[in-house]
């Protein structure tokens, strides 16, 4: 089947009480690894490409990799999707280049700034048969280009008005999720505001919510990165169990990218402690597809809840 939007993924995922994960993708490897997972589950998915992505790994290589997943993949719905796209000219690109969905990320901006440049994107986007994701609120944390020190919850009394204003398909909404590997101190109880969530989803009915910053970090990869030569303390993710909670309410599209970064590292760093002599790429990219698939393959069950769902 070809690439397809979030529309109809989102829909299903709200009255199935189900979230579609939404994985960065860089490299032949990530790609692979992830779209094989779903396939064996039948479970929908959208690869998410960064500007970081676009400029490492080339926008026209990214796009033909998921091109070639799409066929190596009949049975899975594929949306191709701009993550974190700062301003209208990125989105753009993207949307000339093939992308079935794009992310405007004005939330950095003052209110009415985001309005303004995420009705331009939509109107754009939605010419070309594009759908479009916002943000309200702010992430802490660091991804790519995205930094940001402070966080700032979504606030729900803008939600409607932001919505109705822009014509956006899908909204981020910042309830205590935050970019990276490092998303608590060390001893902070890890906590969402779901009552944050509950006010929006009332405000927005059978409107689709995305979770950003919503990696687990889980601790078996950081401890393996760190007993294979690594230096990544007090590493803290989202309990898996709070990210399920979410993606059985209106949470339509949890964003997982930090996780993937774990697998692939933990799973080179071993493989070159134990086998030094190897020098071949496909010697350590082979191990750490795998883990990046088996990886994939826990979440859609055991967090998103959507294997099964294609």
């Amino acid at each position: 089947m070809p690439l397809v939007t979030t529309t109809e993924m989102f829909k299903k995922a709200y009255h199935g009480g189900y979230a579609v994960g939404a994985f960065n993708v860089n490299n032949m490897e990530i790609v692979q690894g992830i779209t094989e997972a779903c396939q064996e589950q039948k479970a929908p998915v959208i690869l998410q490409v960064s500007k970081g992505a676009r400029a490492y790994a080339n926008h026209t290589y990214l796009v033909k990799m998921v091109e070639a997943a799409i066929k190596e993949c009949p049975d899975v719905p594929i949306a191709l999707h701009l993550d974190h796209g700062t301003d209208f000219e990125i989105c753009k690109s993207c949307i000339d280049g093939g992308f079935t969905s794009v992310m405007f990320d004005g939330s950095a901006m003052p209110y009415e700034d985001n309005v303004k440049v995420a009705k331009q994107v939509v109107e754009y986007a939605h010419a070309h048969g594009v759908v479009v994701e916002a943000e309200l609120g702010q992430l802490a944390g660091v991804e790519d280009d995205v930094v940001a020190e402070d966080h700032q919850y979504t606030d729900p009394a803008q939600v409607q008005d932001f919505v109705e204003r822009t014509g956006v398909d899908s909204l981020a909404i910042a309830i205590g999720t935050s970019h990276g590997a490092y998303k608590f101190k060390p001893g902070q109880k890890p906590q969402l505001r779901f009552d944050i969530l509950e006010d929006v989803s009332k405000r927005l009915p059978e409107f689709p919510i995305v979770l950003h910053g919503a990696s687990s970090v889980p601790q078996d990869f950081v401890a393996k990165v760190n007993q294979y030569g690594g230096a990544m303390p007090d590493a803290i993710g989202i309990p898996e169990e709070m990210l399920r909670q979410a993606a059985e309410s209106a949470v339509c599209k949890i964003n997982i990218d930090s996780d993937i970064r774990l697998a692939i590292t933990a799973a080179i760093r071993e493989h070159f402690a134990v086998h030094p002599a190897d020098f071949d790429p496909r010697q350590y990219l082979k191990p750490a597809r795998q883990a990046v698939k088996d990886m994939v393959t826990h979440k859609l069950i055991n967090v998103l809840g959507c294997n099964g769902k294609a």
